[in-house]
């Protein structure tokens, strides 16, 4: 494993800890498109759904970490580092719209519930509280691509 996988499994755990709120070790199978969502990432329903049955044969709604692994791994590995770094640098530009280098936690909240209804308000507070670690109410440049990559 070279230090470009490390990072890619740092950036998977991060993401799956953050939707793991009762940190079960399992998320539901219906948040992993939120997440590729989240990373930028493409993808073709009925090849996640595939890939989702593929790792879930019981067909229980839930994955583990090893199994978001399989799924998420599909998708990013084209992409390197860098253009993944350019491509948050973008996202994070358009929520910013003032310009002042943060966006506040609510924006964050209304990205996330807007990628993912199924998110519950205790859910998306639960993954705020995750990012906002200094508790400031905003999130810069720094502490979004931790959260969206684990470094």
């Amino acid at each position: 494993m070279d230090t470009d996988d490390d990072q890619k499994m740092a950036m998977l755990r991060k993401a799956f800890q953050m939707f793991d709120t009762t940190k079960s070790g399992y998320i539901d199978v219906l948040k992993i498109s939120t997440i590729l969502n989240t990373m930028g990432q493409l993808f073709d329903d009925s090849e996640l759904q595939a890939l989702i049955d593929e790792n879930d044969p019981e067909n229980s709604g839930k994955i583990n970490f090893d199994g978001f692994c399989n799924i998420a791994s599909h998708f990013l590995e084209e992409e390197d580092a860098e253009a993944m770094q350019q491509e948050l640098k973008e996202a994070f530009r358009l929520y910013d719209r003032e310009g002042n280098g943060y966006i506040t936690t609510s924006t964050l909240k209304e990205i996330l519930a807007a990628l993912d209804d199924k998110l519950s308000s205790s859910d998306l507070d639960g993954i705020i509280a995750e990012i906002d670690t200094d508790g400031s109410g905003t999130v810069d440049f720094d502490e979004f691509m931790e959260m969206m990559t684990g470094d």
